[in-house]
């Protein structure tokens, strides 16, 4: 299976977390195959937080989606991050946002959804997905990614910035 990750974090050490979060990615059923650029974020909901840094990875996984869910999840722990309520702080975000094997993976469940439930209103997940993928669309309606980042930059052109270019994960 190839998944789209995105990663982000906006206390403690984020950039050298998610460095370590993409070496450990690196392992065993998981190959990390790209990085983005890393992008600085304006926060979404509370603004009275820090700027987040983001960034996406495209893996080889010899996975399913859901268990690489629950890697995800239990690196997310490992690595520090704290429960805070929704839209809050994060030392580390890794998320699952498309997954494709013989076709793009559609799931709709309770745990796990794909593509990520806000995955086209987000400019702070897009922008790094498409510098990956530039052609990537929307499993659902076959519509281009690109048209969605490009709304978005019009409505909030100042929310997301590129911050380093691909590469900053080997540093």
């Amino acid at each position: 299976m190839i998944a789209w990750l995105g990663l982000g974090g906006n206390l403690g050490p984020v950039r050298a977390t998610l460095v370590r979060a993409l070496r450990e990615l690196d392992q065993g059923p998981c190959r990390v195959q790209a990085v983005s650029g890393l992008w600085l974020t304006k926060p979404v909901g509370p603004a009275d937080q820090p700027d987040f840094l983001n960034a996406a990875a495209r893996l080889a996984v010899a996975l399913g989606p859901g268990a690489l869910l629950e890697r995800l999840q239990e690196l997310e722990r490992r690595l520090g991050r704290r429960s805070r309520p929704h839209w809050r702080e994060r030392e580390l975000d890794l998320d699952l946002l498309l997954a494709r094997e013989d076709g793009p993976l559609l799931v709709a469940g309770a745990r796990l959804a794909l593509p990520h439930p806000g995955l086209c209103g987000r400019a702070f997940v897009l922008e790094p997905l498409l510098e990956l993928d530039p052609d990537l669309r929307d499993p659902r309606d076959g519509r281009e990614l690109s048209l969605d980042v490009r709304r978005l930059r019009a409505q909030e052109p100042d929310a997301v910035r590129r911050m380093e270019d691909p590469g900053w994960c080997r540093s």
